[in-house]
């Protein structure tokens, strides 16, 4: 039986994330900690850098979005993964602040060129009755890295952090350029059909009456008539919320344990292998629960665990506590996660998602900057993080309702399509 091509790019892109993952998301707060201490650096100035990260979709995300719709992702793949291998090679270099913003400057231009962003927008155009398993699929990779980070943690003690980052960028291009290359624009321009699915012929559909309501004819939204949408707008600053725990986390729990409860990196690194792990089991859910309920509420539901995972984690007085915080935020990251880009493509259609995606970008980069510099300035201020970690828990707890508002609009149709 012949395979689905698209099941390949998700293989491939499931790939290419469970890199980034390994080496670069998940090992961040093991690197921000180790340089903290190496370099006595503040946690503020490092916080600049992470948060740093982020604001590349800023630039990037609307101009990638055209290229994307346009030309499709793999050329954006392929440049990114070299980029992102450089970046991790300047890293291991470094000996300044200066030069450690240059650093993860050049990992943010790579990871968002190679990152979820044209990855899931590829997968999108191959996919819609079955977007939310194949976007989970995808999603399955990020928490396999993470779940891995104890070898990179360990890598770290017994090589150093510069080795290990060097190492990392090396083997980013190695692996990353062949998965990048697997990618291809749309299905009809190779004689295949979304979901693998003739639309001559009928399959039975066993999903649910809430499932089929959002995924029925689905429409073909203008860049402009999105922006013109409510839901546009929750969607993004429900997600941007999301990302001030999301960010924040990967940035400095390990530095949190470390200081509050004076873990070594690798017990921390136990932790956060916990927590991917019950992310991963999140992303099975995920892909399951996504085909059959509305997303909207699901993600609503995931808001609120990842606020009370945080306050877990903020005042952790032992390993329970820690454990709490792994299941919850790790469950509600892996279903949540992917849902943010199959909501959109369900809400407006495949007709301009890499310009809808790319503007959405922008508003999202908030959460994503925002998150780490606040824990990284409340930390230095009142010496540590539960301050930082508590605003941020709340405020992404009323993101719930910003994902509960945000229902489905209503297609203007063609007459009205300017």
């Amino acid at each position: 039986m012949k395979i689905f091509y698209g099941w390949k790019m998700v293989a491939a892109a499931a790939g290419m994330q469970f890199l980034a993952s390994l080496f670069l998301f998940q090992a961040l707060g093991a690197y921000a900690s180790l340089i903290i201490e190496e370099k006595g650096w503040s946690k503020t100035s490092v916080s600049g850098a992470i948060s740093m990260q982020s604001m590349e979709g800023v630039f990037l995300g609307p101009v990638m979005g055209v290229f994307l719709d346009k030309f499709g992702s793999k050329q954006i793949l392929r440049i990114g993964v070299i980029i992102m291998g450089i970046g991790f090679m300047v890293l291991s270099q470094i000996e300044t602040i200066q030069s450690f913003y240059v650093a993860v400057l050049i990992l943010a231009v790579g990871t968002s060129l190679a990152g979820y962003f044209p990855l899931n927008v590829g997968i999108i155009q191959w996919f819609e009755k079955k977007r939310a398993r194949a976007l989970s699929t995808v999603g399955v990779g990020l928490a396999l890295g993470g779940i891995c980070v104890p070898l990179v943690a360990i890598t770290m003690q017994t090589f150093g952090w510069r080795a290990t980052a060097f190492g990392s960028g090396v083997l980013i291009i190695l692996l990353g350029f062949p998965l990048a290359s697997v990618y291809r624009k749309r299905p009809e321009d190779f004689g295949e059909h979304v979901d693998g699915i003739d639309p001559g012929k009928q399959p039975k559909d066993n999903t649910s009456t809430l499932a089929q309501a959002e995924t029925k004819a689905e429409p073909s939204f203008t860049t402009m008539q999105a922006l013109r949408t409510r839901s546009f707008w929750l969607l993004g600053a429900g997600h941007a919320f999301a990302l001030l725990v999301v960010t924040a986390v990967n940035a400095h729990a390990i530095n949190h344990m470390r200081i509050s409860l004076d873990y070594t990196i690798s017990q921390a690194a136990i932790i956060i292998t916990v927590m991917t792990a019950f992310q991963l089991a999140g992303v099975l859910i995920g892909g399951y629960l996504g085909d059959k309920y509305q997303k909207r509420l699901l993600c609503a539901t995931c808001m609120i665990m990842h606020a009370i995972g945080l306050l877990f984690l903020t005042f952790a007085t032992g390993r329970g506590a820690l454990i709490v915080f792994a299941v919850l935020h790790g469950l509600a990251w892996g279903i949540r996660g992917p849902f943010m880009q199959a909501i959109r493509a369900d809400y407006f259609g495949r007709q301009s998602i890499g310009q809808i995606l790319g503007i959405s970008g922008i508003i999202v980069a908030v959460g994503q900057f925002t998150g780490p510099l606040v824990a990284g300035v409340l930390g230095d201020a009142t010496g540590n993080y539960k301050l930082g970690f508590t605003v941020l828990a709340l405020t992404a707890a009323t993101g719930s309702v910003l994902f509960l508002m945000a229902r489905k609009p209503v297609f203007p149709g063609v007459a009205t399509a300017k």
